[in-house]
């Protein structure tokens, strides 16, 4: 199991809920390695016993098999939800609260709540977002999934039942040192349309977490990476190694020839246990994020920086924008939805970014920039 080279080894606090608390106290600039007499700025930060909780409390007891899964996993996604929603508005000294948007779907179709938070000091843009849908799935939407599994009973032309839940998260920091990241956490079931209302035909869960930094920190990411990885190993000492790779498959912009941004974890499809192992595993990841990932955006959302490390920012922002419109799964899905709430599938786009036609940023070696190329053009171990 990989430790955290940001986690240090006194025992934590009670304010991280189990959770090491992160040694904040600056690392190696991201451009090159700093000579030993060479000084190592150090990055003001709170006290991580003041941190908020980062363990959601659900409203049922999630390990209840007596309760249907599919309404433990809404629990937990609704828990989750407030938990993040409230340790980022504790990063927000505008006083920047998240705006809820809930919605009703019709016909007892499901609900939703996208929560917004937008313009702030420390985030341009965050969402963090619930989903829970029961409709049919038409034969293009069946044709972004894996049809396979559905090839012993099912006609090919009739819709398919189904029932999805799940949590989505996108957070773009102002400061171009603090990073971008995502998650998304779900819950599929599909029916046989000759019997909607029994048991499900297929379950299965997907999810994941990633980050996307403009300026690259190796301290920062060799973190996010152990987190993952402890919760990954926690299950099964394969599931990090096989979904980080799938992390980079996935994320890959083959029009730029690079990686969205430096991995974390990415599965789908995943019903290789018992959906009571499975959901544990699925918890565990999702939990995993605030631990991941606040630490970070604590330590960088106040450190300097300049016009130009801004307009890097941007550029890089537009990349994202390019896959989430051109290449992303879960946006070209909700889209063909026969209801698509089109604001809360795009929630995932930054407030501000920048296409630049054949910008300098990103190919001057020994600039930070190119570093960060070098990485997203041939990705690496981070633990």
């Amino acid at each position: 199991m990989a430790a955290s080279p940001l986690l240090p080894p006194s025992p934590v606090t009670a304010a991280t809920n189990g959770v090491a608390a992160v040694a904040l106290n600056g690392d190696t600039p991201p451009s090159t390695a700093a000579p030993a007499s060479s000084p190592v700025p150090t990055v003001p930060t709170s006290d991580p016993s003041t941190w908020p909780n980062f363990i959601p409390v659900p409203g049922t007891d999630l390990d209840d098999a007596t309760t249907p899964l599919r309404l433990r996993m809404i629990h937990h996604i609704k828990s989750l939800q407030t938990t993040i929603c409230a340790a980022l508005e504790s990063l927000e000294p505008s006083g920047a609260k998240f705006k809820s948007s809930y919605y009703l779907r019709d016909a007892s179709k499901g609900f939703g709540d996208s929560r917004v938070l937008q313009g702030g000091q420390t985030f341009e843009k965050a969402g963090v977002a619930i989903s829970v849908i029961k409709s049919t799935l038409s034969k293009a939407s069946v044709s972004q999934m894996r049809a396979e599994r559905f090839a012993e009973w099912w006609d090919g032309e009739s819709e398919l039942p189904y029932f999805v839940c799940g949590c989505s998260c996108v957070i773009h920091p102002r400061n171009p040192h603090a990073p971008t990241t995502h998650f998304n956490y779900r819950y599929f079931e599909i029916s046989d349309p000759t019997d909607p209302s029994g048991p499900p035909k297929a379950s299965w869960f997907g999810g994941g977490t990633d980050l996307t930094p403009a300026y690259l920190y190796d301290d920062d990411a060799r973190h996010f990476h152990a987190i993952f990885e402890s919760a990954c190993a926690a299950h099964n000492p394969d599931y990090y190694p096989a979904f980080k790779k799938w992390c980079d498959q996935y994320f890959y912009i083959p029009h730029r020839r690079e990686t969205r941004g430096i991995g974390g974890i990415f599965f789908d499809d995943l019903a290789d246990g018992s959906p009571e192992d499975l959901f544990r595993f699925v918890r565990d990841c999702s939990n995993a994020f605030l631990p991941a990932y606040f630490p970070l955006v604590e330590r960088r959302r106040n450190q300097a920086f300049s016009e130009g490390e801004k307009e890097w920012q941007q550029i890089r922002r537009g990349h994202y924008v390019e896959f989430n419109l051109m290449i992303d799964r879960g946006t070209k899905f909700g889209l063909q939805m026969k209801e698509p709430r089109t604001e809360s599938i795009l929630v995932s786009m930054p407030l501000t970014s920048r296409w630049e036609y054949e910008p300098v940023q990103g190919t001057i070696e020994g600039s930070p920039e190119k570093r960060l190329m070098d990485v997203v053009q041939n990705p690496v171990e981070w633990v």
